[in-house]
Order: C-alpha cells, then structure tokens, then sequence
C-alpha cells in the first residue's frame, strides 16, 4: 500500500519477507540505539545475529495467524509493525501489538499508516476480538497515538521494566476490542 509523506516521500507499507532479515536487524539495532522504549537493550539487540532474525520473520509468516508489516520510504525501512496472535487457544481471540519508527520519521504518519493497515487486518482476521499491548508510561507519544486508535488503559504494571541505569518506570497495558465475540 502507497502513502505520500508531508514531506513528498512514498511510503509504501508491505509485509516482512525472509530476506529483510538483515535490513530488520540493522533496523533494530538503531532504534535501541535512538529510544530507551523499547524493551530489549543495545547490548542484546547487538547479540542478535540474521539467523535470529530469519527465525523472527519466520514465526510471523503464518499470516493467516500473525502479521508483520515493513514500512519502506524510498526503499529505506524506517518502522515495522506485528499483531501477533496468541497460539494458546484460550487466547487466541487476542493478539499483541508492537510497534516502532526510526526516531527521524516521527511526525510522519507512518505510525498512523501502519495502525490504521494493522488494524484493518485484524478487523479481517477470522478468530482476532482484541488487540492489546505494553507502553511505557513514559512514552506519551506512543500512548496518544494509540489512544487515537481507540485503544484504552486497563492496567499496570509498577516498575514493570528497569532501565540500564537502574531506574524502574511502569508500563502500561492497553487493549482494544476490534469486533465482539
């Protein structure tokens, strides 16, 4: 699917392929280089190798099940989403969410494009009701985003996650349901 940036570019959001593997982790490694939200830290996003990253594309290729979207902005990737669907079958009404942009395209859309994507294939999905995720408390950006998509708070976790300076903050957990069951 094509998009015009405000600043004229393409945006093209298309699924995860085997052979992004290196372009994916060279992807991650910069964006826990930029933003301590994400969960994994620099030191273990450098211990990956394109092996492991295969075999993270590979457990989202069932795409009748999960769903991994690349967003590509002149051939360049600069974010990537998954919904990825519970294999417990108490839960597979349910799906995880995540979500991440190179710090240098925020204010973009592309968060918007690929959410609004994202949630049009899990409205789709035969078996998915709600969509839930993690945020950190302090990541407002994300929280407002995701809260321009319906998404509600329903919970948290207190000092859920501790940085690698030692601090502690919360995360915040936020579901939405896309279809009644």
């Amino acid at each position: 699917m094509q998009h015009f940036l405000p600043n004229g570019q393409v945006l093209l959001v298309r699924p995860a392929l085997l052979e992004d593997a290196p372009a994916l982790l060279a992807l991650f490694r910069q964006l826990t280089m930029e933003t301590d939200f994400l969960l994994m830290t620099r030191q273990e996003a450098a211990e990956l190798t394109v092996v492991d990253e295969r075999a993270f594309i590979s457990s989202l290729s069932n795409e009748s099940k999960h769903l991994h979207l690349l967003a590509m902005v002149e051939n360049r990737l600069t974010g990537s989403i998954t919904i990825k669907q519970s294999d417990l079958k108490k839960e597979a009404h349910m799906g995880q969410l995540g979500i991440a942009i190179l710090h240098e395209y925020w204010n973009m859309g592309i968060g918007r494009r690929l959410m609004t994507t994202a949630l049009r294939w899990a409205e789709q999905h035969n078996e998915l009701e709600i969509i839930h995720l993690n945020v950190f408390a302090n990541n407002e950006r994300a929280i407002q985003l995701y809260r321009n998509f319906g998404f509600l708070e329903y919970g948290r976790l207190l000092q859920g996650f501790r940085q690698t300076d030692g601090t502690y903050g919360d995360s915040i957990l936020m579901s939405k349901r896309i279809k009644n069951g």
